[in-house]
């Protein structure tokens, strides 16, 4: 088991790749930034499993939180409002913002 590479609370961006083929990282929040929630755990890469090669590296699962109207210009709601994804740590990166 590898150690994770974000701990709890620390402030990330989901990459801006847009990589062809079978990718895991929803394109609606490429880009936005948040904060690591909680450590899943580690799981096969799903980006070698779509294609069939067996369960790869393991890949360690985030649980991020980022601010809706982040996500959403238009957003109505309250600013307090969050989302929360499961990410794969190859899809995240450091951030030097605070996170919500």
């Amino acid at each position: 088991m590898s150690v994770p590479r974000f701990p709890v609370g620390a402030a990330v961006r989901i990459r801006r790749a847009y990589p062809p083929g079978h990718v895991r990282a929803p394109f609606y929040l490429r880009g936005c930034a948040g904060a690591v929630n909680q450590i899943v755990g580690e799981m096969g890469d799903p980006e070698e499993l779509a294609y069939g090669r067996g369960k790869g590296q393991p890949v360690t699962v985030y649980r991020v939180r980022l601010r809706q109207p982040d996500i959403w210009p238009d957003y109505a709601g309250p600013p307090h409002d969050t989302l929360v994804v499961d990410v794969y740590e190859n899809w995240l990166e450091a951030n030097g913002e605070e996170g919500p």
